[in-house]
């Protein structure tokens, strides 16, 4: 495969001098100043277009992956390394992994996890990492780049309609279906050696894309540094203060926002907790390398890799904490592993309840959900 240097896809992403999106739509509302045309009615709209930004690219400049080929674990681990973030999607037997390597190049791969119809998304400017439910009133949506941002965040569209979603929320916040929400998926985001050893008949997205990209290279190398911030001309505001602006923190949404940071779950590596009646438990384990730090992706600082469950089986609530190569629950003793399988004890064969979460960047997530909890030890 050629390679073409990340600089000449995706820099644009981070230089371009960011503009307002909407900026004088014709008559019927569907063409901007930029010259692209839309379909989306501009009329309707639950936030400020002001907010909405170019990040450079235009509409479709940034590719999503509309027919994904997939590969064996074996033929995958011809080029992933151990450390590799892969997000994981599972539905009945059957699991997917979407390598980092690509969706830092697509942000978006649209795809069917055993009858399931999901899109699985990836905001490098924010770290989000989410899958989204396809199925909308009795619609299959697909979804692509707008190459807009709101607060940093990455805007879809549908195709259908082309109504604009924000990606870290699902909402739907431009256009016909504004006001609708997408449903979330859970998903984990894991090292390659973790998923392979989880999920042995795993199917890895293909670098086989259509595309001509150099998958495994980051083209924003650094980005991630813990004392930065993130990048002003896409994030006018000041960040949530209570946390760094780029501390990763374990982000679930019950009614009310929920967050425990990277830095205290490095240490604890358990977070029990209760959120609005839902007893929950994060776990933390390392061995992840993040996908914004180094120029190589594989060779990025081990950040570590993370889950979230109900913590109730049948009646009883369970309490974790770590042991040696995983988990155990306090009440009958059962062993545990990060894909909320108990593998010893009483409670073996029993599986815990997913949660979708999401490990963003605290700017990213307080921005979207101010009334959010921090968690501490």
């Amino acid at each position: 495969m050629m390679s073409v240097h990340p600089l000449l896809a995706v820099l644009p992403f981070l230089v371009v001098a960011a503009t307002a999106c909407a900026q004088e739509p014709d008559s019927a509302g569907r063409r901007l100043s930029d010259g692209e045309v839309w379909r989306t009615d501009f009329s309707r709209h639950s936030v400020p277009l002001g907010e909405i930004v170019s990040g450079g690219p235009p509409k479709d400049g940034i590719p999503a992956i509309d027919r994904p080929r997939f590969e064996s674990v074996r033929e995958a681990g011809r080029w992933l390394n151990d450390r590799d973030p892969v997000m994981v999607v599972e539905n009945g037997d059957v699991a997917k992994a979407y390598p980092l390597a690509i969706l830092t190049w697509h942000e978006i791969v649209n795809d069917e996890v055993a009858g399931l119809p999901v899109a699985v998304t990836f905001c490098p400017l924010c770290n989000t990492a989410l899958v989204f439910d396809r199925r909308l009133d009795r619609r299959l949506l697909d979804f692509g780049a707008t190459g807009r941002l709101r607060h940093s965040d990455l805007v879809m569209y549908d195709r259908q309609t082309e109504t604009w979603w924000q990606q870290a929320t699902g909402d739907a916040i431009v256009g016909e279906l504004e006001g609708k929400k997408l449903r979330r998926v859970p998903s984990n985001t894991l090292a390659w050696a973790t998923a392979r050893e989880l999920h042995p008949n795993l199917r890895v997205l293909s670098r086989q894309t259509g595309h001509d990209r150099p998958y495994g290279r980051n083209p924003y190398a650094g980005y991630d540094d813990p004392g930065s911030g993130p990048l002003k001309r896409f994030f006018n505001r000041d960040a949530d203060p209570r946390l760094k602006a780029m501390e990763r923190v374990v982000a679930v949404e019950l009614g009310v926002g929920w967050a425990a940071p990277f830095s205290a779950l490095r240490e604890a590596r358990v977070a029990n907790a209760e959120v609005k009646g839902t007893p929950l438990v994060a776990l933390w384990s390392p061995g992840a390398a993040s996908a914004l730090d180094a120029a190589e992706i594989a060779r990025g600082r081990d950040v570590g890799q993370t889950a979230v469950y109900d913590r109730r089986v049948g009646t009883r609530v369970l309490t974790f904490h770590p042991v040696k190569g995983g988990f155990r629950d306090r009440e009958t003793g059962s062993g545990w592993t990060l894909a909320g399988r108990a593998v010893d004890g009483p409670l073996k064969g029993q599986r815990l309840r997913p949660i979708p979460h999401g490990n963003h960047f605290w700017f990213a997530w307080a921005v979207f959900r101010p009334e959010t909890e921090v968690w501490r030890p």
